[in-house]
């Protein structure tokens, strides 16, 4: 029986197919949403997708193989390029001899996280060229064509996605056009790979002149959609809000962006002379009208009300009509909550029963802050909890030191809160810290994925395990304990108490599996045992 020629994928399954297609040869990241599913998906179709402690090593992990002639695709949510970015603009003076496409999956409206931020502002302030799908064809056909402009060009490139793309079903005709990848092998190339300043000089002269000859193939044939209507008004959107904007005002004239940079100005000029009135309609900052105005050209803008939040139909045809008037107010949802009888309550129920100061972090035990526990201060970033409850510990007296709490989980430890543990020890408040490591076995919040701590590999196959207590002792923590918080409540309060009246750096890893992951970590520690069992008996038969 023949494949079908059509499929039902959603944007990160389609940039996964688009990836297998093309010989992607390596696909790391760090698990975030919207964009956790990529690599999960490329997996499971048998591509070498791998989860790294965090989006700075992935990418550079990602860099190393394509300096080696492999295609790499890098995988995160839009804060995770801000962990990223070091390696991202340095990348783009080094290029490379593969491909790299680095996906930036935006969260506009905030459905699942800390901030709101413009991730296409990287393209520019990076110098990468940046592709913008606005459904699941394009999210395959994008990655495709992010991958052939790296490759032409030997530059890394910023596939930019939304929620809505991400997560959105619509229809894809995969068709592969890119020749299979070439062998791996690396050359030796000191003057274009080490970035001291002598060779650096002359690589930001030849990014600049790679940009320039990006952007006149976008101006000439880039991805980019002219569609004819009224010329009363024209529309110049990119990614889905290219989509809303066709549904909410059919008879109009829209210029579609794909390349989103560089952008093609001449085309836009253009097409904005040929219409009576020229808006654009873009979700989150005024990325394009900036880039447009700054070209000389005059278009409409969004009022500032709209800047906020994801854009829909009803929402684009208000910008249309200049509507300012206030905005109704949405439904109100179930507040989110911790599930019951998961063991991160009895940690929060005895950081809120001894009023403590607590410096948090981000994933599931975030929902402490809520009622009924209200037993979290400040959460800010990946691995800032240690950080900036030592930053309290410093600044506040002795009374209110004593009370303060870092607490981190155990994905997000391995992530960046190493680090901080570090600066606990090299320095020390007078009195001392305590750091609670909520370790529940799995990265919970993003859909139970696998971490360096839990010793299982992105497609759950045994691999090293990073020990917590062991780490901590090494680095010259003093007091290290283990507990079981939901067997043992009663001890985890007596650690904690004890920990905040003495001047000792104490860490506490409360350890027990994640509800919803319980069984499966069975399953896959059991599978893990027999697999070792076979291999086992296979070398002493051989024997």
């Amino acid at each position: 029986m023949s494949a079908p020629d059509r499929y039902l994928w959603s944007g990160n399954e389609a940039v996964a197919h688009a990836a297998l297609d093309a010989g992607v040869t390596l696909g790391a990241g760090y698990p975030g949403t919207p964009s956790t599913e990529i690599l999960e998906h490329f997996s499971a179709l048998g591509g070498r997708g791998q989860w790294s402690p965090n989006e700075k090593v992935a990418l550079e992990v990602g860099l190393g193989a394509a300096f080696a002639r492999g295609r790499v695709l890098v995988t995160m949510k839009h804060v995770g390029l801000n962990v990223a970015a070091d390696p991202l603009f340095t990348a783009a003076y080094t290029g490379v001899s593969g491909a790299l496409v680095v996906i930036s999956a935006d969260d506009p409206g905030m459905a699942s996280s800390q901030n709101e931020q413009d991730n296409r502002r990287y393209a520019v302030a990076a110098g990468v060229p940046m592709f913008e799908p606005s459904d699941s064809q394009e999210a395959y056909d994008f990655t495709l064509a992010a991958i052939e402009t790296s490759e032409r060009w030997h530059i890394p490139v910023i596939l930019r996605m939304t929620t809505r793309v991400c997560h959105s079903l619509t229809v894809v005709r995969p068709a592969c056009r890119l020749a299979p990848p070439p062998s791996t092998a690396f050359e030796h190339d000191i003057a274009g790979r080490v970035m001291i300043p002598a060779n650096a000089r002359p690589a930001h002269h030849r990014l600049r002149q790679k940009l320039a000859e990006i952007l006149a193939w976008n101006e000439a044939s880039g991805p980019n959609r002219f569609f004819e209507g009224d010329r009363t008004t024209g529309i110049i959107a990119s990614g889905i809000t290219a989509v809303h904007a066709r549904e909410a005002a059919p008879t109009a004239s829209m210029l579609k962006i794909g390349m989103s940079y560089p952008l093609p100005i001449e085309a836009i000029r253009r097409f904005a002379d040929s219409v009576d009135r020229c808006i654009v309609i873009e979700e989150g900052d005024p990325y394009l009208a900036d880039g447009i105005r700054a070209a000389g050209i005059r278009v409409d803008d969004k009022p500032e009300m709209y800047r906020f939040g994801e854009l829909n139909v009803t929402r684009v045809r208000r910008i249309l009509a200049g509507d300012v008037s206030p905005e109704p107010a949405a439904p109100k949802g179930k507040p989110p909550a911790l599930c019951n009888n998961c063991p991160h309550r009895v940690a929060f129920n005895a950081l809120h029963e001894m009023d403590c100061l607590v410096a948090g972090d981000i994933g599931c035990y975030t929902l402490g802050a809520l009622p009924p526990f209200s037993a979290m201060d400040t959460c800010v970033c990946m691995g800032a909890s240690i950080s900036v409850g030592l930053g309290m510990r410093h600044a506040l007296p002795e009374h209110q030191a004593r009370r303060v709490v870092s607490v981190i989980g155990d994905s997000t430890f391995v992530h960046s809160g190493i680090t901080g543990l570090a600066e606990m020890v090299y320095n020390r408040p007078p009195t001392g810290h305590v750091v609670v490591i909520l370790d529940n076995g799995t990265t919970a919040m993003t859909g139970l994925q696998e971490h360096p701590g839990t010793g299982r590999t992105l497609d759950h196959h045994a691999t090293g395990k990073i020990p917590f207590e062991d780490l901590a002792r090494s680095m010259g923590v003093e007091q290290v304990h283990v507990t079981d918080p939901f067997e043992q409540p009663e001890e985890f309060g007596r650690l904690l108490k004890k920990a905040l009246a003495s001047n000792d750096l104490t860490l506490i890893i409360a350890r027990r599996p994640c509800l919803l992951a319980a069984s499966r970590i069975k399953q896959y520690e059991r599978a893990a045992q027999e697999s070792e069992c076979s291999a086992a008996a296979q070398s002493g038969g051989s024997a």
